[in-house]
């Protein structure tokens, strides 16, 4: 019960703040590429929230666990969290004032796209029960090298890049891009930093690195 109390909180204060940073810079609620964010994130959280929930409690509650330790994460989650309110804001004050004409269909596509993300998103979940959003080393966590973790090192990375760089086409701005092109250099860094305690403290992934050569995109990095 603590564990449904816990993430149903967190999903809908996730919603209210979202639903403020949109609607309140666009000054209405006829605004359809919000609306339109707005279910193809939360619903399919909802849906993932209750299949963890039943199947896979220890993974949710990781999941729910955001406090981060190391100084070099920090400053990451922290960029993080200026990045999304900025890119937020700005998208809904270009709906408001018309400054980009994204088609709808553009609007429409990136949703599936944020969608597709998602799904490998969820797929990476099912692969590693130890997938957790702070970077640590859990007691008997193992290497993963098959999936997704046989093409990238980092594929809920690879997934997040996806789905974040589609958030201002969704809502239908083109300026909103801009704060959300950080985001991919927030996880180079966040990358590059993590895999210093996994190859110092997870047994077995220097040999993995050896292995799969690409930490996040095949054939470039």
């Amino acid at each position: 019960m603590k564990l449904f109390l816990g993430g149903l909180s967190k999903l809908l204060l996730g919603a209210l703040l979202i639903g403020a940073m949109l609607f309140l810079p666009a000054w209405t609620l006829e605004y359809f590429g919000a609306w339109l964010f707005i279910g193809v994130l939360f619903i399919p959280m909802l849906i993932m929230g209750g299949v963890l929930l039943f199947r896979a409690p220890d993974l949710l509650a990781r999941r729910l666990d955001s406090k981060e330790k190391a100084k070099t994460q920090k400053g990451v989650v922290a960029l993080s969290g200026l990045m999304f309110p900025v890119g937020f804001v700005l998208s809904a004050l270009d709906f408001r004032f018309g400054w980009s004409d994204v088609p709808l269909f553009v609007e429409i596509a990136a949703a599936v796209i944020f969608l597709f993300g998602y799904g490998m998103y969820a797929e990476v979940m099912r692969e590693n029960e130890y997938l957790s959003r702070t970077v640590k080393v859990e007691d008997g966590q193992q290497v993963i090298s098959t999936g997704l973790y046989g093409i990238v090192r980092h594929p809920m990375y690879f997934a997040t890049v996806i789905m974040f760089l589609a958030i201002p086409l969704i809502l239908g701005s083109f300026w909103g891009v801009l704060p959300f092109l950080l985001y991919p250099v927030i996880i180079i860094v966040r990358i590059i930093d993590e895999e210093r305690l996994l190859s110092k403290e997870l047994c077995g992934y220097t040999e993995y690195k050896e292995r799969v050569k690409y930490r996040l995109i095949p054939f470039i990095w």
